[in-house]
């Protein structure tokens, strides 16, 4: 695609791709009409398209989110938290804009305290007179309804865990909730609830449903158990709330730190809201996922076994680091999925006896001299036996052909053969020729949450 168009026509191709479309909101795009067109194969069991490998999304609204829409036919949005106290007015901003130019395109804060809650218009403010205008989550928590309601008046969206919105006082007598008793702390949810679903609808923004499994209330525990069905319902449950108040900017999130658990409370989720006819965008994340490598790993799996199922609109990856540590995990995950273009994709074998040169050393050397283009597809294999086959899917490739020789691929076709030792440099060259490199220096002022290759596109993305 590359070095047919260039790295616009890359660009444009990339976007159809991951279902980039930023049109109205609650907009299908094409995945409806993909959808009434599927076909079972003879066992009647799986679905042409599942068939080929390609990820059919769940259909969901558009819901803006500041200048982000997340949801309908938009690439999955990346965001992140900060750990500053919102009170450092000062340190908050920097931590929000360091995270915002590594790529994280919604931040979250926490939000505490009334105090808290009016420190939000400062920050927003300075966020916008010195650096830009990003998209702010508020995270409001226990028995919070005064808390948000101001806290609405300076974000984007507030975020609300039902189990601790309203305050639920333990009682370690009770052996079970009656109907009536379950009925009344309903009625009252739906009352602490009512007054802030009509601020965020009056004024156009959004509202997360996080639920967590670790804090569900004492009538959900006492009525589903500790369980993904009593995550669901207790989820369900605010919905309602804002789909009789004609509110539907909402966002819902299912998060356990244990992966089977989180896999099972989204696809119950999605399988309910599907029912119903409700078409809400889902927010992905493992819980206290912890740090290092397993972190990752958990949260890999968690996140990337949803997305492949076509669940999940925007996602967040919980480390114990620094947040902005964050932000490559995720896109990782969506690049592996096909879902972003964010980095330069390297398909390289695992090497083996028919290798002709020392493949660990030559993609290190590639992966140095083209890093800094993401969009573009390299692959480097260690010789032609099975190498032009299984890089075929690459814009370029770099292939062992004989002892001391390496040939270089445009997509299929075999352009040249040249001299290993000249084989990183002469890539460079033919990335050259056909229009699509691009100088380090230039490409340090694409932002990684929007940039394709090539194509300088606006730190902030577009509505």
């Amino acid at each position: 695609r590359a070095a047919r168009g260039g790295f616009a026509d890359a660009r444009r191709a990339g976007e159809a791709e991951d279902g980039r479309g930023l049109g109205e909101a609650g907009g299908r795009g094409e995945h409806g009409a993909a959808r009434e067109g599927l076909k079972k194969d003879q066992s009647g069991m799986r679905e042409v398209l599942q068939m080929t490998g390609a990820l059919v999304r769940r259909e969901t609204r558009a819901v803006p989110v500041g200048n982000v829409y997340v949801g309908g036919n938009n690439p999955v949005v990346v965001q992140s938290m900060i750990n500053e106290d919102t009170l450092d007015i000062d340190g908050s901003v920097a931590a929000i804009r360091r995270l915002h130019e590594a790529g994280c395109e919604i931040v979250r804060v926490t939000v505490p305290s009334m105090a808290h809650a009016f420190a939000m218009q400062y920050i927003k403010e300075k966020l916008r007179s010195t650096y830009q205008d990003v998209p702010l989550v508020a995270d409001v928590h226990h028995n919070g309804m005064k808390i948000a309601l101001e806290v609405a008046n300076h974000v984007d969206k507030v975020r609300i865990n039902p189990g601790l919105y309203v305050f639920e006082k333990p009682d370690p007598n009770r052996t079970e909730y009656t109907k009536e008793e379950f009925e009344a702390a309903k009625n009252k949810l739906k009352a602490t609830l009512t007054p802030l679903i009509e601020k965020l609808r009056d004024q156009n923004k959004a509202l997360r449903i996080g639920v967590n499994h670790g804090s569900l209330s004492e009538r959900m525990l006492f009525t589903y158990g500790d369980t993904p069905e009593g995550m669901a319902e207790s989820a369900l449950e605010c919905i309602r709330v804002c789909r009789e108040l004609n509110f539907h900017n909402l966002i819902i999130s299912m998060k356990a730190s244990k992966v089977m658990v989180m896999l099972a409370a989204y696809r119950l989720l999605a399988k309910r809201m599907d029912a119903e006819g409700m078409d809400y965008p889902l927010h992905l994340g493992v819980t206290e996922a912890g740090d290092g490598e397993y972190g990752r790993i958990k949260s890999t799996l968690g996140i990337g076994t949803l997305l492949a199922e076509g669940l999940g609109d925007t996602i967040r990856v919980s480390l114990t680091e620094d947040p902005v540590k964050e932000i490559p995990v995720c896109y990782g995950i969506l690049q592996g999925l096909g879902l972003r273009r964010t980095m330069v994709e390297y398909v390289a074998c695992p090497s083996c006896g028919r290798t002709l040169f020392n493949l660990e050393e030559v993609l290190h050397n590639v992966r140095e001299a083209t890093k800094h283009m993401p969009g573009l597809s390299i692959a480097v294999m260690g010789c032609i036996v099975n190498g032009p086959g299984e890089m075929a899917d690459a814009d370029y490739g770099y292939v062992g052909k004989t002892p001391g020789k390496i040939s270089l691929y445009r997509g299929r076709s075999e352009v040249r053969t040249v001299p290993e030792s000249e084989g990183v440099e002469q890539l460079v060259a033919l990335l050259k020729e056909d229009g699509v490199w691009v100088e380090p220096e230039e490409a340090k002022n694409l932002n990684p949450a929007t940039a394709s290759a090539g194509v300088p596109v606006p730190a902030v993305a577009s509505k």
